[in-house]
């Protein structure tokens, strides 16, 4: 047994020791399909060459320098190449090692930010239920993933509350058109907002695509820009994580640019790097910053390795290879691929739920009969057999279980590199169609 603590105590998983574009090696010799990119992490595959390339150049001139000391090149190009055209009044970056360590971030400057611009009072949190927004205790007080939370509960802030998701799947009524269940979702922030009081209300988090713990749910048109009006009217702050979603893997470089909104603040990661270095951050409004500077000029916060130099350089590295090979639009042709693939073949299946999505970020929910949306029983783990299905035939997905409230439900991600091919995509939807029928056969 391996002396490191993993996931789990009974078994050790297997062990990776190569990888090449979009397939994995493991140490028995088997050539495995990334078709989620681990956890939507690796964007360009493994092994590029130029990423490499980059680390090691970066590790020849400094590999760590502290920040209260000095700044370094790769993090001041990195974030001139992310915000040199102050995308939707972004201005600013601050890089940290990982997406939950970038939420952090994001509530500590909306908290000082008010403090700065001379409202105290602010100091109120609301999220949605069934989100993730990262597992360091701030960050999962914030999110609303109900298992994950509730080992936890007694630690976690009361500073955040939550409002209902937009999965219009499970929660919008039979009655109901997308407008009218848009309309109930705004008028419960609305009502959040004020049993608060809206001027104790900071900001408002969210993802743009939901990501594990519902799977690839996108909020119906309109959603995001009552919840931008509803912020505005209240000066509150909109956080937007795109830590799973965004950095181009919804077929836009921001998964926001697809709702007619923008942030104040942005948490990216998973894709910034693309798994080359551990690297995450925000970007952050310049409005916020002309309050910094007309206030204290500081951010009370700091990580020891917050812009490290290595991991700057991967980043950079990644990003510009996306833009160079012309990666963002290859996504949303590709996306169109796999979801009519997805569709194809298990679109009619009978405990394939639904197939939701955007770009190569697609997820399928399984149920245990697809007419009433009746759900499996959680102990036999559907998404797990699902898991160890397509694993035997070569395909490794992203599972998750609690779809519904922490509790109930099934889903599998498929979030494969960016650069899969459609015979890739092709070769993930025949195994994970193959799975599906295996996991679910004689389940009655």
């Amino acid at each position: 047994m391996s002396r490191l603590l993993h996931r789990t105590v009974f078994a050790d998983p297997p062990l990776a020791v190569g990888g090449s574009g979009i397939y994995l090696r493991d140490a028995a010799g088997r050539q495995i399909i990334d078709g989620s990119g681990g956890a939507a992490v690796a964007c360009l595959g493994h092994g590029d060459a130029r990423v490499n390339a980059a680390i090691a150049d970066q590790l020849a001139r400094v590999a760590y320098v502290h920040t209260a000391l000095f700044s370094n090149e790769p993090a001041e190009e990195l974030a001139d190449f992310l915000l040199a055209d102050a995308p939707g009044g972004l201005t600013h970056a601050y890089f940290v090692s990982s997406g939950s360590e970038g939420m952090e971030a994001a509530v500590k400057l909306a908290r000082q930010y008010f403090l700065e611009a001379g409202q105290p009072r602010r100091s109120r949190f609301i999220a949605r239920r069934q989100s993730y927004h990262g597992n360091t205790l701030g960050a999962l007080s914030a999110g609303g993933n109900m298992m994950r939370r509730k080992p936890y509960a007694p630690l976690l802030s009361e500073a955040f509350s939550h409002v209902s998701p937009a999965f219009a799947y499970r929660f919008r009524r039979d009655d109901e058109s997308d407008a009218q269940y848009v309309a109930r979702l705004a008028a419960e922030l609305e009502a959040e907002f004020q049993r608060l009081g809206p001027d104790t209300v900071a900001a408002f988090c969210a993802e743009p695509v939901v990501g594990a713990t519902t799977g690839c749910v996108a909020a119906p048109a309109g959603y995001f820009q009552e919840v931008r009006r509803i912020c505005d009217r209240h000066g509150a702050l909109l956080i937007l994580d795109e830590v799973m979603c965004g950095m181009g893997r919804t077929g836009t470089l921001h998964a926001w640019e697809q709702e007619g909104v923008s942030p104040d603040i942005q948490i990216i990661a998973k894709g910034l790097g693309g798994g080359y270095q551990p690297i995450g951050g925000i970007l952050i409004h310049g409005r916020i910053i002309d309050a910094f500077r007309a206030g204290s000029g500081s951010f009370m916060h700091g990580h020891t390795y917050q812009a490290h130099p290595v991991a700057c350089a991967a980043a950079l590295a990644v990003q510009k290879i996306i833009r160079a090979d012309g990666l963002v639009p290859h996504v949303a042709a590709m996306g169109d691929v796999l979801a009519a693939g997805l569709t194809e073949r298990l679109g009619n299946h009978r405990h394939v739920g639904d197939i939701r999505g955007r770009g190569l970020f697609q997820a399928i929910e399984l149920v245990q009969d697809r007419a009433s949306k009746a759900v499996f029983d959680p102990s036999l783990k559907m998404n797990e057999r699902v898991k160890q299905e397509a694993f035997a035939r070569g395909l490794a997905i992203y599972p998750m279980g609690g779809t519904i409230d922490g509790a109930q439900g099934d889903h599998v991600i498929v979030s494969p590199p960016y650069i899969a091919s459609q015979a890739d995509l092709d070769a993930i939807v025949t195994r994970l169609g193959d799975a599906v029928d295996a996991a679910t056969a004689g389940v009655s």
